[in-house]
């Protein structure tokens, strides 16, 4: 195919944005933007029972969380649904479609007989061929005329070529009896309207392909290409479901996971570019393509995308980084960071961010930068503040209050009273640790002075050295 790529990623305003859409979308954004493409956006609206604007709005919040950015104003499907009437009723005055005025009841009626007789249930309506003089003053559906004989083939990029037999086709509804389309028209009408080459979509719509096929070759429109993708899975090698936990994009922001990992993360589900697991957004533009691919359903694993979320959190520059921390606060509705925690929360990322995976395990370790004297000192941690090391903090404190706050003073003040004691450094590493963030596992003791400044050091040693 030549010009230019257009994907689209066409979700259901039903709910949340699923991570399996989530992962579409993402599929479809890279192979558009790593092509100088345009990516689309869609939202499926037409059944207006189920849809709901909160659903459109968390799918936008979803898209945005991710950094998935489209082309274009959002397109509304029910907003399209006279233009999809008008393919209907051209193929219906072409004579590729007509006019069934078959009911329910003889529908079923039909398929209970053929299910009798051990034949196909495939409903073959007696109007097909009808003359117009012999339609009655009834209501009606318009079904389009399915090849009879043959195969149609799906030459899907994923799945590679899929035959099925024109005999297993049936006629398909275009329009309901009360002139309203179906799904599998507006999709076809809209993908070709909005000039779409690729569509890039889970493989349970696999088969939905075969019959959209027959819109395209009536119209004598050009058929997109293909990519069927496999679903994810759980751990349990069954399909993705709320057992296996969290399920919406917004609900991974709310967990702390960084947009760029999770980005990561979904892209390596499903495609892989050699041995290649930690890549940057411009590589992964670069690299997606369709042939790595694989055809096998992928398992979501938790541990792995803290794996690949703890890289991206370690290489973010910083000030992205805070800007993300303070997103991620909100989403988890936990209460906004003052401005001078968030100065020193900045200030601490540098020795945080190397080892956390998540944001609430980086708060976690940057605990010592956000709490306020007088501090909570955990049980683990008061452990070390006997009788004897709060007297080696009453002797250390004064000498710190002269030295060069820089590491290498910090350093040498506490070397040279170490030794003047004759304690090892470990042993007063524990007393400092409790003393400046009433916890036992913390960063570098030197790290937690520089970030904190010479006043409040001293101040959170003396609150416990008396």
């Amino acid at each position: 195919m030549t010009g230019q790529v257009v994907t689209r990623f066409a979700p259901s305003p039903t709910g949340f944005l699923h991570i399996g859409g989530a992962r579409t979308a993402l599929f479809n954004w890279l192979y558009a933007r790593g092509r100088g493409g345009k990516f689309l956006l869609r939202i499926e609206d037409t059944d207006r029972e189920r849809s709901t604007p909160e659903a459109t709005a968390a799918i936008l919040e979803g898209m945005s969380w991710l950094g998935l950015d489209h082309d274009g104003e959002v397109v509304s499907q029910f907003e399209g649904a006279s233009r999809h009437a008008e393919v209907a009723l051209q193929l219906l005055s072409e004579g590729k479609a007509y006019k069934c005025f078959a009911t329910q009841d003889e529908i079923a009626a039909f398929r209970e007989e053929a299910r009798a007789a051990g034949k196909s249930t495939l409903y073959q309506s007696p109007w097909r061929d009808a003359a117009e003089e012999t339609h009655p003053d009834a209501p009606y559906v318009v079904r389009i005329k399915a090849p009879r004989e043959g195969n149609t083939v799906i030459r899907d990029q994923v799945q590679g070529d899929v035959t099925i037999r024109n005999d297993q086709l049936d006629d398909m509804v275009l329009l309901r009896s009360d002139g309203t389309p179906v799904y599998m028209l507006a999709v076809v009408v809209d993908d070709h309207d909005m000039g779409v080459t690729h569509v890039m979509r889970g493989d349970d719509h696999l088969n939905n392909a075969a019959r959209q096929m027959m819109i395209y070759e009536a119209m004598g429109w050009d058929v997109p290409v293909w990519a069927h993708i496999p679903l994810i899975h759980g751990q349990d090698g069954k399909k993705l479901s709320k057992r296996h936990g969290a399920l919406g994009a917004q609900e991974y922001q709310a967990m702390g996971y960084p947009a760029a990992g999770m980005r990561n993360y979904l892209a390596r589900l499903g495609w892989s570019h050699g041995d290649d697991e930690f890549f940057t957004d411009a590589q992964a533009k670069e690299w997606f393509d369709l042939n790595g691919i694989g055809k096998s359903p992928a398992r979501f694993d938790t541990k792995k995308l803290e794996n690949i979320c703890g890289q991206h959190i370690a290489v973010t520059d910083d000030a992205a980084l805070l800007q993300e921390i303070v997103a991620y606060r909100a989403a988890a509705e936990l209460p906004a960071l003052s401005e001078a925690q968030t100065v020193l929360l900045r200030d601490a990322l540098y020795c945080l961010k190397d080892r956390a995976k998540t944001f609430p395990d980086l708060l976690e370790k940057a605990h010592f930068a956000l709490a306020a004297r007088p501090l909570d000192v955990e049980e683990k941690a008061s452990k070390n503040l006997d009788t004897v090391s709060r007297g080696i903090l009453k002797e250390l404190t004064p000498q710190l209050q002269n030295a060069s706050w820089t590491r290498e003073g910090l350093e040498a003040v506490t070397s040279s009273f170490s030794e003047a004691k004759e304690i090892k450094f470990g042993k007063m590493a524990g007393p400092l640790r409790a003393a400046l963030a009433g916890r036992a596992a913390t960063p570098s003791v030197f790290d937690m002075m520089l970030v904190l400044g010479r006043e409040e050091t001293l101040a959170r040693l003396s609150d416990v050295a008396n």
